[in-house]
Parts: structure tokens; sequence; C-alpha cells
């Protein structure tokens, strides 16, 4: 027997017997796992960092984090984990973790306690709840995010509420949404292993999800042909393993979809069958105004409309506007028509990041449709997430400020009386007008109330977006000097967001809690509590918690539900309550478990389907739909809208897409214009300037940046800068530059021929960096659908600096 293999069966026989106790009893609050002759106790869960969900082996000694393995159990990454994963357990052990609260007085942070802290924050909801907003993230647990859902739209009958996924992936669920009438992937992970050509557009799989991306590396290793396509504006690491590189100018991916659609019509290969029996044609609607839904849904066109739009589109037209040769065009378009190749296409924040966002989506979701390759296991368009949960809690627990949990709509009336009736609340609680967005509600909050800025208290939590809102000295720095703005945040370490924070509490992180997360494949996942919080940091639910309860005590009404019971009434087995607000009797009865389950009735409306919690425990994870079978499993979904998987299509339809926008259980095939971007080059800006991460870090690297390894690899930003650009401007490799943009100005080292290569005329800075901070001057001008911000794109320059300016390379690698 190998090692491999006895290894695997080891883990196999000690899960087992793990899930066997567990099944047998009541759901334990905390970890239950039992330490080995070395003493060192192991458990499962998904890795902290990003939407992968990678399950890892978690070694606990002494109350400390002393072990990673990754999970030889996990279908998601079979025992394998990314540079960052295999140091995940570092994490909850920088030197400088917040352990007390603080609030600020006399312009510094002091000490205060966690009593003074809850009665800061019910003070000012009370003086002002409509003025009130939490911001919060991909990186909310399921369970928290739906208390902050709760807590806000069923408590303060406000809808000032929005997460950091509408920075990275609030593009996709509009594009899912118009496409399929329902969010998230039909695939999932297994078409990576099925797929016979893989499409990655604008993203770098090979860095952003090497795990992911070494599943089909895996495959041509043991002798299967899988052709790798990377279409992107840089040479990345990912180009590295591709069979063709295409180069594309900035925004000009919308030219090249049309371009193989056009081609598809052109040459007769599209699935004809496939789309008539399964597809309808969208274009944008006349009067986008005339409801909050109409750029969903659209105006209907025939095909012959949808072909005359796409006559322009030839191979030499898409090549005058993206730059790709039209020889390449074609080898899409003919790839894309044939039926004997099975094809995937991954995008991340190229597609989401973008001012036509929506549009980047809803194109390459049509040319799946429109070719048939779509709905076999190998045929799938699937983006992938950058949070560990911002499927799970951002979109599905519905924490944007349109939503309700399972996809219901505030501004709808039937879905406001569905959940005012699954929360016990009385008749009208829900507000019915949509809140801001995460762009408009920092925007409202940087602006003088007396101007305008109807937002007063910003609560943010599991995010820093000091450090990753676009155009910040707009969107976050002129809240400085603003007096009558409050802003709380709830973290782990010092950030940027910390730096400007009126009242800052301490929190637990990952193991330090119980969790659960949604991963980008619809894969719902479950951990336990394994180690304790430093200090005086305490979980994020139990903080929105006592504070809701401090509201209830103090008399707002919304605390109170139709009964005239604390929102947030949690009862242990034998039906008495538990003050889960008393931080002491927090865990006497697991509130992740009874908050699931109260989340769970949410989620059959839109076939999204959960299993009891104790399912999860047992589990590596689940996909939803998880549907219980006539024996009572309960039985996961791969392939969604497929009969031959998906246990809601009806028998004999083959495909099925039960939530279509048009009612007919077909899909939206839509055309959308080639359109510019909002800024581009000019004489006096003549670059491009784009941002992203790199492979060692984590977004904005509050978290990898106190990883010694991870730091000391990629210890600080720089800027990749093309050869002949820098020697026309007499600019060398590690000499300090400055790039400036129309929003200010950033001095830091070029990176030339390093590990990615842009092409001439572009520049790329990482953004992980609090000290480098790229999105002073990003542009931040947003998709008029999602809302989201264009990363991607702005103009920009470069030029040389003083010495004196220049940063000396012993501060740039010094450890925060």
């Amino acid at each position: 027997m190998q090692r491999r293999e006895f290894l695997k069966l080891s883990a196999l026989a000690t899960a087992s017997a793990v899930a066997a106790t567990r099944a047998g009893a009541a759901t334990p609050v905390t970890s239950t796992a039992t330490a080995g002759m070395d003493g060192i106790a192991w458990d499962k869960a998904p890795c902290r960092f990003c939407g992968t969900g990678c399950h890892v082996r978690v070694g606990v000694k002494d109350d400390r984090v002393v072990a990673i393995q990754g999970d030889q159990l996990a279908d998601v990454n079979k025992g394998l984990l990314c540079v960052k994963g295999y140091h995940v357990g570092l994490a909850l052990y920088g030197r400088d973790r917040l352990t007390t609260p603080l609030l600020r007085r006399n312009g510094k942070l002091e000490p205060i306690s966690w009593d003074e802290a809850i009665e800061t924050i019910s003070r000012r909801v009370m003086a002002a709840p409509e003025r009130f907003a939490i911001y919060g993230s991909g990186q909310w647990t399921i369970p928290e995010g739906y208390a902050a859902n709760k807590f806000m739209k069923g408590g303060l009958s406000n809808n000032h509420i929005d997460p950091n996924a509408r920075l990275c992936m609030a593009s996709a669920v509009t594009g899912y949404l118009s496409t399929y009438g329902v969010d998230e992937p039909a695939g999932c992970y297994d078409d990576l292993d099925k797929c016979d050509v893989l499409i990655m557009w604008g993203n770098n799989m090979a860095e952003m999800h090497p795990v992911l991306f070494s599943r089909v590396i895996d495959r041509r290793s043991h002798g299967e042909k899988v052709m790798i396509i990377d279409i992107g504006t840089r040479r990345t690491r990912t180009t590295e393993f591709s069979d063709h590189y295409l180069e594309f100018k900035p925004q000009s991916d919308l030219a090249i979809m049309n371009g193989i659609a056009h081609l598809l019509i052109k040459n007769g290969t599209y699935d004809a069958t496939f789309v008539e029996r399964f597809c309808n044609f969208r274009k944008a609607p006349g009067d986008p105004a005339a409801s909050p839904v109409a750029p969903l849904l659209g105006d209907a066109m025939t095909f012959d409309e949808y072909r005359a739009a796409l006559d322009p589109y030839t191979p030499e037209y898409v090549e005058q506007i993206s730059g790709v040769h039209a020889s390449k065009i074609r080898l899409l378009g003919d790839l894309f028509g044939r039926r004997d190749v099975r094809i995937t296409s991954v995008w991340c924040m190229g597609f989401n990041q973008h001012t036509r966002g929506t549009n980047a989506n809803r194109l390459c979701h049509g040319i799946h449709l429109l070719s048939g390759h779509f709905g076999k296991p190998g045929d799938a368009p699937t983006s992938l997430t950058g949070q560990p949960s911002a499927c799970g809690t951002a979109r599905e627990v519905g924490t944007l400020c349109h939503l309700l949990p399972g996809g219901r709509l505030v501004a709808n009336p039937e879905h406001r009386r569905e959940s005012e009736r699954f929360w016990n609340l009385p008749d009208g609680r829900i507000n019915p007008k949509m809140g801001h967005h995460t762009v408009a509600m920092w925007e409202k909050f940087c602006t003088p109330t007396e101007k305008g800025g109807d937002i007063g208290t910003i609560w943010v939590q599991v995010t820093n977006p000091g450090q990753s809102l676009p155009n910040l000295h707009k969107l976050f720095k002129a809240k400085k000097g603003l007096e009558d703005k409050f802003l709380i945040v709830s973290d782990v370490y010092p950030t940027a967001t910390t730096e400007l924070a009126d009242l800052v509490l301490p929190s637990s992180m990952w193991v330090e809690k119980n969790g659960m997360f949604g991963n980008s494949e619809r894969r719902t996942q479950q951990w336990f509590k394994m180690v304790n919080p430093p200090g005086e940091a305490r979980d994020d639910c139990w903080q929105i918690i006592a504070v809701a309860r401090r509201l209830f005590e103090s008399g707002h009404p919304g605390l109170k539900d139709r009964d005239g019971n604390f929102l947030f009434t949690i009862r242990n087995d034998t039906g008495t309550e538990v003050p889960v607000w008393d931080w002491e009797r927090y865990y006497d009865v697991n509130v992740d478990k009874v908050l699931f389950e109260e989340y769970r009735a949410f989620s059959r409306s839109k076939h999204k389907d959960l299993a009891p919690y104790d399912e999860y425990v047992k589990a590596r994870g689940l996909r939803w739909p998880v549907v219980q079978q006539a024996n009572g499993s309960w039985r996961e979904t791969k392939f969604r809208f497929s009969e031959f998987d998906d246990s809601y299509v009806k028998k004999g339809a083959e495909i099925q897409f039960y939530h279509s926008t048009t009612k007919d259980n077909k899909a939206q095939i839509w055309f959308a214009p080639y359109e510019k971007a909002a800024e581009e080059p000019d004489a006096e800006y003549p670059f491009w300037l784009c941002t992203g991460r790199v492979l060692e870090h984590w977004h904005t690297g509050t978290m990898t940046m106190r990883i010694p390894q991870l730091h000391g690899a990629m210890p600080h930003a720089y800027v990749e800068m093309h050869p002949e650009d820098a020697a026309e401007r007499g600019l060398a490799n590690g000499e300090t530059i400055v790039v400036r943009t129309r929003r200010g100005e950033l001095k830091l080292p070029a990176w030339i021929n390093g590990r990615a290569q842009v092409p001439r005329g572009s520049l790329f800075i990482p953004f992980f960096d609090q000290r480098l901070l790229v999105n002073d001057i990003t542009l931040g001008e947003i998709d008029p659908i999602s809302k989201e911000p264009d990363y991607k794109k702005c103009a920009a320059t470069v030029g040389r600096v003083s010495v004196a300016e220049s940063f000396p390379a012993s501060s740039l690698q010094k450890s925060l």
C-alpha cells in the first residue's frame, strides 16, 4: 500500500468514526475532536481565504492551531492546498491582534468595556435608525450574515446593508439573474475534470485559484488532452500553461464574444435545436427606468434581430477593436461550433469589475447557450469567487441592499410578506425601498449631512473598505473631519479602515468560532470552534445579537416580533430561552445551528434547498439544491437545470430553466454592443492601469501580510511596466517611480519583466499593500445595472521621482 493511499484510508477511518459519533448524539456546540498520542486534536474546516472552498484539517494543541493539512476526503481540493492555505493557521497569530474594544476620544483610540461599546452603538441607532448602515462581506459566515440581515431588514426596517461582494461579484449576480432567472452557476468544479477546452476570460487562474487550476494540469500530466486558452490583458503564469494566449485591449472582451456569436450564426454552427427548445433572445430595455427590474428583464428580440445586431462583428472588425488577430476569433468560433468537444468558461474580476460587467457575463452565458455548450459535464459557463462565502452569505443569504434571504427582493410585496411570516414580524415591517448599494453608501457617509449625506453611522464587519474601495479619497478618506459621522469597525487586526474608526471591536476569527461558508460551486460548508479567541475578542454574530438585545431593552419596537418576543429569541433543546446576548452564555447553545435552521426555510423558493445543519457536520460540504430522498437521505445537485441530475427538472424536459424570467422555462441569450471604457488613455494619461491580486496575498493583505512566510515571499506592492515603455522614460527595474491618475498619485517600485508581463501602454499594481494604496488612484465608475465598480481600467501616466522621494528597500521589506 502506498503512503498516499494509507493516509487516505486512515483519514477516512478517523472521519467516519467522528461522523458516526456526531450523528448519534445532539449536535455539539464546539469541536469534539479528541487528541492523538502527540496531543494534537484534528478537525475539519474550509480554508479561511478564497472562494474555492478547499477543506483543511486543523491540528490543535494547548488551545492553539499548530498544524494544517489538506483534507484528502474533500472533493474540492482532494488533499491539496495552495501556499496561502498551507499557512492559514498562522493568520490567527499576528503580533498586533485586536483584543479589547477601543473608542476614539480626543483623536486617540482608548480601551473601553464591551458594555460601553454595545451601549455606544445602541445609542447611535436609537438616535437615528434610518441613518444607520451595516457594511459586511463575503467573509461573514452564513449565520453572521443572516443575523445582520434580519437585524437590519426585519428589526430596523432599514435596507442600508450591503457587502463588499458588491465590489467583486455583483455583475456575476446580475448576469445569472438576467440569463436564467436565478443566481449562481449551473455547473460545478467537476466540469474542470470533464472539459476538453478550458477558456479563462480575463482571470489568472494559475495564481488566483491554483487548486482548481491544478485539476486541469493534473489531467494533462496523466496524458489527457485539454486545450487551455488564456484571454487576458497581460501575460501571467496562467499563460505559461496555455495553448493559446489572446491578448485583448481592455473593455474589448464584449466585442470578442459578439464575434464568436457572429461566426456561430454565419457558419451555421450554432445549436439550432437547443436554441429553439431552451432559449429566447433579449436586448437592453427601451426604458431602463420603467421598473427596478427592467434592466434585468430587457426587451424581447427575434432571432433575425439578434443576427442583424451581430452582423458588424466580423473577425476583422473585432480585431480592429480588440487587437486579437482575426484568426484567433475564428479559432474560438470554430471551437464553440463543434459538438465533439466540451467547453468550460471561467472568469472572475476581469468580467465583473467592469463598467459593462453585467453585459460581459450575459454574453459569455450567451455563447454557451447559442452553441449548446451547456448542461453536460464539462460544458459550462462558471464564475469564480474571491471570498470564502461571497455566494453562501452575500448572495444566498441576501445581505445586499435590494435582497431578502433566498433570492427574494425587498421591492416585491409577496417576498416581503413571506419573509415577515418566516421572521414572525408584524405586517409591513420590512421596508419596500431599496437601501444604498456600496458605492452610494460610502459616498453618502462621506458627504456632509447638510449636503445630503444621509448615512450617519456605518458598522463595518469582516472587511477593509479603507483599502478596498475604489477612489478612496472620495469614498473613504473624505470622512475625516465630519464630526457627526461615526464609523464602527469589527476586525481582527488594525487596518486602513480602523485608522478612521471611531469605535473598534475585536473579533473572533475562523476556527475561534463556529461557522458556515458557501463556496463558488454552491457548496455549503460547516465547522466548529476549535480554539479560543485572544483577549476580549468576540464573535461578530454575538456582537450583532448583543446590540439588538440592548435596543430591545431600550424600547426599540423593531426588535420585537409579532408576539412581543425578542427578535433573536434562541431556545435550547428543552425549550428554555438562552440569553445568548450574554457572552458568557453564548456557547451554551449552538447559535449557528439555530440561525441556520431558521434560514433554511427561506432556501426553497428559488430551489436553493439546504439540508439540515447536522448533515453538514458529517460532510465536506454539500452543493445545493440538497434534496431529501425517499429513504430519508439527502442528495446534493452537481448540475442544475439538467434532467439527469437536477430533481426539479420535469421528466422528459432534458433541460429546464425553471426560474426563467420569461416564465416559459427558457434561458435568455442577450445582445449587448461593444462600448468604450469610462476612461481611456489619452495624451496626458497614456497608460491603462489595472489592479488585482498576487499568489501570496489575499485581498487587502490584512491576514497574509502578517504571515511571515507569505510576507517574506512578497513584501510590498509594485507596478508592472513593459520594458520598452520603461526604457523610453529612462526607468530601471526596481526604481521607485510615480504613477498618476486624475485622482491622485502613488510612488512605488517598478517591476519589469517580472512574474507577469504587461503589454506596451499598460500598468498593473496589486492592491494587497496597506502602505501603497493603489485605490487612492483608481476610478470607481460603476456598472449601471450591478452597481459594481470598474477597478481594471483607468488612464494613468508615470514619471521619475527624486532620490529623496524614493523608498528605501529596507522600509518596504519591513514587516507590518
